[in-house]
């Protein structure tokens, strides 16, 4: 008897759990089509997609006059040829964005902002790397600690106790 309320505690948990998460999961949707957070992911992205691109054009002029590239040098030159030209389009489609006020939902441009980020972030190792090996390794480290630095922040930030109390509650 003790293992079937045991079980019908556990059932109960877990279907209040599962309620919750479905609520953060409509608050979220909500918080999406919020033109305000739209706008403000247009300004983060314009910021993010300009900085990678200058960092690229800059960390790749040296490499120009250079003949033959060692390997590190040649991934980085790679990896800004395919991240240069998708962060400027990036960059375009950002202002479009901006013009009609909300964000795309297209998976062409989630794949591309991926693959820039991505080839962007692997470029900059790479130049690390080519300078020495130490700098690359404390780049990668230091990137990813960042990156989990942001997340934890961000989260804090607009997932707070009060993150529900911002938006209207549908009615069925």
């Amino acid at each position: 008897m003790n293992e079937d309320e045991d079980h019908r505690i556990e059932q109960a948990a877990r279907e209040a759990a599962e309620a919750q998460a479905e609520q953060i999961q409509a608050d979220v949707e909500d918080a999406k089509a919020d033109p305000a957070v739209q706008e403000e992911w247009i300004r983060q992205s314009n910021l993010m997609y300009g900085g990678l691109a200058a960092a690229g054009l800059v960390v790749v002029q040296p490499f120009l006059t250079v003949s033959p590239l060692d390997l590190t040098a040649k991934i980085c030159v790679i990896a800004f040829a395919v991240s240069i030209p998708l962060l400027a389009a990036l960059l375009l489609l950002n202002r479009q964005e901006a013009f009609r006020h909300r964000v795309t939902s297209s998976r062409l441009v989630g794949v591309a902002k991926a693959i820039a980020q991505a080839s962007a972030f692997v470029g900059l190792t790479a130049a690390f790397w080519h300078i020495t090996m130490t700098a690359g390794i404390v780049f990668l480290l230091v990137a990813f600690f960042a990156v989990t630095v942001h997340s934890s922040g961000y989260v804090h930030l607009e997932y707070d106790g009060t993150f529900r109390s911002r938006f209207p509650r549908r009615r069925a």
